[in-house]
């Protein structure tokens, strides 16, 4: 029988932030968690392993968007057992997996606790089929409640939970960025941006959409396209700011 693989020391911890854009929005995150494996043996990227009969790359996933969503702001944190320069870790990895899966930004982790700085989440949802008015109004219905009980079907059955109290804020607005619509590609829709913090339960922005429809019975009239634009600590405005800026600093 062969010996259990002795677990590599770590001499560099790396944090990487990427994108899920068009069709690639559909990836779950196992078969995302399969391509980066992938991708990170292609690169040559002098990743460390777990210990034991099946060692594993040491890599820690962090809130990932739901399947379907497409998101400009994914996170995850790598174990490296060579020192590497960040940018070409980016450069290697993000030529290596399919494209719609972009490597945005690699820092180097010089700070602790990064999954407590992804506190909230700014959410772009497209709401086709419905007037401006009328969304402005499910707005300040919905901000103006103490509670808003939504369901979901989850494997354990159906689950009641307050969305409101996630809730930062709700606003109409622009196209924000990320894997925004085209002409002819999606319809005109009405733009939407939420501010939610991440916490449990995790409000999605399916939950949004139900929470719009409970109190103001807005239904949009074909599925609503929602992009994640960032992801990280709310700021004394009730922004979401960059969760790399410690680890710059």
């Amino acid at each position: 029988m062969d010996a259990p693989h002795q677990q590599e020391p770590v001499v560099q911890r790396l944090r990487l932030k990427y994108a899920k854009r068009g069709r690639l929005r559909f990836t779950s995150h196992r078969d995302f968690a399969r391509a980066f494996e992938r991708a990170l043996r292609r690169a040559q990227v002098p990743i460390a392993y777990s210990s034991g009969f099946s060692p594993h790359p040491r890599i820690s996933y962090a809130n990932a968007a739901p399947t379907g969503v497409a998101s400009e702001a994914e996170y995850l944190e790598i174990a490296l057992k060579a020192v590497a320069e960040p940018e070409v870790v980016r450069s290697r990895l993000d030529a290596a997996l399919p494209l719609g899966l972009d490597l945005v930004e690699v820092v180097e982790a010089r700070t602790p606790d990064f999954a407590a700085r992804l506190e909230a989440s700014l959410w772009q949802l497209e709401l086709p089929g419905v007037a401006r008015e009328s969304v402005s109004a499910a707005i300040g219905a919905v901000l103006a409640e103490h509670e808003v009980m939504v369901e979901r079907l989850t494997k354990d059955g159906v689950r009641r939970f307050d969305a409101r109290g996630a809730i930062c804020t709700l606003f109409l607005g622009e196209n924000l960025g990320g894997d925004v619509a085209i002409a002819g590609e999606r319809p005109l829709s009405v733009i939407l941006n939420a501010v939610v913090r991440n916490g449990s339960p995790s409000v999605r922005p399916d939950d949004l959409l139900v929470a719009l429809r409970v109190v103001a019975g807005l239904v949009p009239t074909s599925p609503t396209f929602v992009t994640r634009l960032a992801q990280g600590p709310l700021d004394a405005s009730g922004n979401v700011a960059d969760p790399f800026d410690h680890d710059r600093e």
